[in-house]
């Protein structure tokens, strides 16, 4: 993973004498941390210094060594829960259970649209939490992942195993459970993350930490289920989370500066960036979804290739994983919306060539996967570094990092919810059900999967090109 730089300023407080008011350990980003551009110099912190001692500067105030490991840390458990909740549970309660595919799209997206409608306020909280203390926002994180780890056990293991309107209320509630304890945990590491700051690349490094563990999460996620099953995968994301939390108590601690932090869901709309940035991302966040949800029907049914599920995982987030430091690489060159725009156009070659594939085409979809894959990469690592980037450039750094990523975060699960309550009844409407040999099915099917997403991506890039590359001239 690419190393957190830090920069070399030396205006604040001195790391040889930490004041208790400062809230030690700040991780000696004091002596690191210039001005904010527009913060008042002579105004005091939440801290007890100086505004101009805790601020970030247009550098990097991230700090060194092991601290990018520390932070990102929660990355990985978060992901490897993220797989088979989004992806192989309707394929889960579908073929084990024999719940129909209309009545489970619609149950996924009343709990995806609910799970999505209380990111705001989750958002809203992460704020007061991050302005008390680090501590309290660690604690947040702790008691949630009780309540994600019991409740991923139970959505896998349900107790009740007859009867589908009994199976539909036992998914739906646990759901909703789970993905309430997993937003919390998601929106304040991702606030957390934000209030670091930096410059482009900085900001573009300190996401790529999280989702570069992000992406390992997920590459074990792929294949530790077929190797050892469930029942061990659910003990080992048990220890990942708790070894992840153990970390993350050592992170470095996120500014908090606001004398006078803002509680209104509605601040990130005053700022007209965010709303079009917004616009991108769920676009794109959709034509990324489609697929993450169809894809085991995918293998299975149109490649007729399950026993290569590990290897086409495997290969696809394995390349995410190696390509995010190259992603961080080609920003400090061409910028984070150019570099995204790049990944954008990537992912609509690969996809209109997986169009094209039928049963039995196993080497041409594992070169899909990885290039898909490397696209991805883009995906994760960018879109979040912009938006630290708008939050800093309308001058709320430092004091409303939660309500930005409980919108993010909102649009991140309508983009699932809309995939999955619109993409699995529409097939089963035109006579999809898995392991269907219909022509006409897999036909819709292929068309889902992968026409669909290109449309998608083709429309959030140009509205990436007018709103963001284009207007930057």
């Amino acid at each position: 993973m690419p190393r957190l730089r830090s920069s070399s300023s030396a205006s604040g407080c001195r790391r040889a004498a930490p004041s208790r008011r400062c809230g030690a350990p700040c991780w000696a980003w004091h002596e690191r941390a210039g001005p904010l551009p527009s913060a008042n110099p002579g105004a005091p912190c939440a801290e007890g210094g100086p505004v101009s001692a805790v601020a970030t500067s247009t550098s990097s105030t991230t700090a060194r060594g092991w601290d990018g490991l520390r932070y990102g840390a929660p990355g990985f458990p978060l992901a490897f829960v993220a797989l088979p909740l989004y992806v192989a549970l309707p394929n889960h309660y579908a073929a084990e259970f024999g719940v129909p595919l209309a009545a489970l799209g619609a149950v996924l997206l009343a709990a995806r649209l609910l799970d999505a409608l209380i990111d705001p306020w989750i958002g809203r909280w992460a704020d007061a939490l991050l302005d008390r203390s680090a501590h309290a926002a660690w604690l947040a994180m702790a008691g949630a992942a009780v309540v994600l780890a019991l409740g991923f056990r139970g959505l896998f293991f349900p107790l009740v195993s007859t009867g589908t309107a009994a199976l539909l209320a036992w998914c739906g509630i646990l759901l909703v459970v789970t993905y309430l304890a997993y937003s919390v945990i998601s929106v304040i590491h991702q606030a957390w993350g934000a209030r670091l700051g930096g410059d482009e690349p900085a900001r573009a490094t300190v996401v790529a930490w999280r989702e570069g563990l992000a992406l390992c999460g997920v590459l074990v996620a792929s294949v530790l289920p077929s190797m050892a099953g469930l029942q061990t995968s659910t003990v080992v994301f048990a220890i990942a989370l708790c070894l992840a939390l153990a970390l993350m108590r050592q992170a470095p601690a996120p500014r908090r500066l606001a004398l006078f932090p803002s509680r209104s869901l509605r601040l990130p709309f005053s700022t007209p960036a965010f709303p079009r940035l917004l616009a991108v991302y769920l676009l794109n966040g959709i034509a990324s979804a489609v697929p993450a949800t169809l894809v085991l029907f995918f293998i299975r049914d149109r490649l007729q290739a399950t026993a290569y599920e590990p290897l086409f995982l495997a290969s696809y987030f394995a390349a995410a994983a190696v390509s995010v430091p190259l992603w961080v690489r080609l920003v400090a060159r061409l910028g984070l919306a150019r570099s995204w725009l790049a990944g954008m156009a990537l992912s609509v070659l690969v996809f209109a060539w997986a169009a094209a594939l039928s049963a039995g085409d196993v080497a041409a979809y594992t070169a899909i996967c990885v290039m898909s894959g490397i696209a991805l990469g883009a995906d994760l690592a960018l879109p979040a570094a912009l938006l630290a980037g708008v939050v800093q450039q309308a001058g709320h750094a430092g004091r409303a990092e939660g309500a930005y990523f409980g919108w993010w975060n909102f649009a991140t699960k309508l983009n699932l919810a809309l995939a999955a309550g619109i993409a699995l009844p529409v097939l089963q409407l035109f006579g999809y059900a898995p392991g269907t040999t219909s022509a006409p099915a897999l036909q819709a099917l292929t068309a889902a999967y992968c026409v669909l997403p290109c449309v998608m991506k083709l429309i959030a890039a140009a509205l990436l090109w007018r709103y963001w590359i284009k207007e930057s001239r």
